[in-house]
């Protein structure tokens, strides 16, 4: 973490705050403009070992037609005032880093596990962006305030993507009535919202997570933790919300911070993927060429599609945070295609998703906005020097638990995808175990997307190295 820039421990005046700030917090709960919301139907999905919960829904049908969405975010900004020692121990670190070994969060777990955490059978502070969505998955209006909530269920991605795909009913459906009806209900919104992005070109790519397993300091094994259906409600729930969230400032005049992912440099090398299974692609990057080549892969050949998705994500690259301000054309998120995309939905995990969230409340209220756009830039920069930091410690370390898994393997035969190819080495992730690590032996002429045969040669689990020859 030092080695990247990052501050692994919180300075002592952070911990005097938090004896203040929990106490105001509350106080704040109290607030006449706080709408009491509690008496709704809230819940959660997210990963089984979540504690930090940014997000509870619920919705309703509209007799007029159309749905009611409400996305509740947590309020950190009730507890993390602009400016205090604590935000700016934030600003500074600007992300929480997930490692296999430990997590190293933005905020205080005081703070992100649990005050500011939406966590089930207790009252929380929450941001609430209010939605109109159409059948056909537009929004028509869209509205945020403070109110309190009550999370009735925290569920999780596998349990109620089974569900959902025809499995047994989550346990949380017997202990909250009427929740079924309610994750059912959230389900036909997302696929109005999916349907309608996927009609302006938005890709929709299976990414396969590799967990690795750690228990008692031993690394046991990888799992592919594949991309489910309740993870794509709250995915279209939350681009959703951010989209809107960009548009609601935009409209009020608010500079603030756009997450872009631009048109790929690599799309000569798409149109080559593309070439490979007798597709043709423009020459110029086109979101909806894309999405229509990777709909008619996916119906295809369903088996191979997490090996390309994987392939083509490399190929998009990272997203930037830049500023958007009043009045200008900016750059929109290619691979969503959308014009206007802000991060608001997670403000214990990502310090952009802080700044916005004062920004919307400036906003909500009329309030001068709470940063210059000399100080937004800044804070974008910082954020995406520090976002490709925490990309490289969270890379380094599965592949310490990799290479720690893999030791006992050398001299045996892989399958892979090549996941990168500069100057600097070409990677492969494996298909199983799910590991990432270099070709160091007849690397030459691969390239990105390329599925490719590899021996393991070598590993150094203190240095994350894992090394492979080309074999055939």
């Amino acid at each position: 973490m030092r080695n990247n820039g990052f501050d692994p421990n919180f300075p002592a005046d952070a911990g005097r705050e938090l004896r203040d700030v929990a106490r105001e917090g509350y106080q704040l709960s109290r607030d006449d403009s706080v709408r009491d919301l509690r008496a709704l139907l809230w819940s959660s999905i997210d990963n089984r070992e979540s504690r930090d919960l940014d997000q509870v829904e619920c919705a309703e049908r509209l007799a007029s037609g159309g749905f009611r969405l409400l996305v509740g975010i947590a309020d950190v900004n009730a507890f993390v005032p602009q400016g205090s020692a604590i935000d700016r121990h934030a600003a500074a670190n600007t992300v929480s880093v997930y490692t296999p070994a430990v997590i190293f969060p933005m905020l205080p777990e005081r703070l992100s596990t649990d005050l500011t955490s939406l966590n089930e059978g207790v009252d929380r502070l929450a941001f609430v962006m209010e939605l109109v969505v159409s059948e056909s998955g537009d929004i028509s209006s869209k509205d945020v305030y403070r109110a309190l909530v009550h999370n009735r269920a925290k569920m999780d991605y596998e349990t109620v993507g089974a569900w959902l795909e025809g499995g047994e009913p989550p346990d949380e459906f017997a202990r909250a009535p009427g929740l079924e009806e309610q994750v059912r209900l959230q389900d036909e919104i997302a696929r109005a919202l999916h349907v309608l992005r996927r009609k302006n070109g938005a890709l929709e790519l299976e990414r396969v997570e590799a967990v690795p397993v750690v228990e008692g300091g031993r690394v046991l094994r990888f799992d592919a933790r594949r991309h489910s259906r309740a993870q794509g409600i709250i995915e279209s729930l939350m681009v959703a919300a951010n989209t809107a969230m960009a548009a609601f400032l935009e409209e009020r005049g608010v500079p603030s911070l756009r997450r872009v992912v631009r048109a790929p440099e690599r799309w000569p090398r798409i149109v080559e993927t593309a070439a490979s299974f007798g597709e043709h692609l423009p020459d110029a990057p086109d979101p909806r060429a894309l999405a229509d080549f990777m709909s008619r892969r996916r119906a295809a050949d369903p088996g191979g599609y997490a090996e390309l998705s994987l392939a083509i994500l490399k190929l998009l690259g990272p997203g930037d945070y830049t500023v958007e301000a009043p009045g200008l054309e900016q750059q929109g998120h290619f691979s969503l295609a959308v014009n206007d995309y802000t991060h608001s939905t997670a403000p214990n995990r990502r310090f952009p998703d802080l700044v916005t969230q004062r920004c919307l409340k400036a906003a909500a209220e009329d309030a001068s906005a709470p940063y210059t756009l000399e100080e937004l830039q800044a804070i974008a920069a910082r954020c995406n020097l520090m976002e490709s930091a925490a990309r490289k410690i969270e890379r380094l370390m599965r592949k310490v638990a990799a290479a720690t898994l893999l030791g006992a393997h050398v001299g045996e035969t892989f399958d892979g995808v090549v996941t990168g190819a500069k100057e600097k080495g070409t990677f492969v992730r494996l298909f199983d175990p799910p590991a990432d690590g270099r070709v160091v032996r007849g690397e030459a002429g691969l390239d990105v997307g390329d599925r490719v045969r590899v021996r393991l040669l070598s590993t150094e689990p203190e240095r994350g190295f894992i090394d492979f020859a080309r074999a055939g």
